[in-house]
């Protein structure tokens, strides 16, 4: 009898390593000192979902331009913020379709997408098209409005 391990054993321990390493990564995003994020474990009302990764250029940026204002926002206050690593969008939210690309803007209702803003088009762009998406699908009613 032979003391080597069998090799299908092997990709087995090797693949549950792999997603323990994968879960660690999803763990240690960057993240705005300054951010707030929802931390409840009953999804209820709206929520702005940030889905990002790391290593994600326009990520740093909206982490940087808009982080630490949103929070502080009407928009932040209507819909706060909860960020999500784009391999590991947890099951608590259904979204419409797949998410391919960092940053995308998820803005949910009771744990449902109900419509993306997808990439970050900068600040000055930012706040009309996200307050434009909560007011048509969420009844935010924006500044001035």
């Amino acid at each position: 009898m032979s003391n080597q391990v069998p090799p299908n054993l092997t990709r087995r321990g090797f693949a549950a390593i792999a997603l323990a390493m994968a879960a660690t990564l999803s763990l240690t995003l960057p993240h705005s000192a300054q951010a707030q994020e929802a931390t409840t474990d009953t999804v209820s009302g709206p929520e702005l979902i940030m889905v990002e990764q790391a290593g994600c250029e326009w990520c740093k940026r909206w982490n940087e331009e808009i982080g630490p204002i949103y929070p502080k926002t009407r928009e932040g206050d209507f819909a706060p913020l909860r960020r999500v690593d784009l391999r590991a969008i947890p099951d608590d939210i259904t979204v419409l379709r797949r998410v391919s690309f960092t940053p995308t803007f998820l803005i949910v209702q009771d744990g449902h997408e109900v419509a993306r803003l997808e990439g970050y088009p900068g600040e000055d762009f930012f706040w009309p098209l996200i307050a434009k998406l909560m007011s048509k699908h969420l009844g935010f009613l924006p500044e001035g409005a």
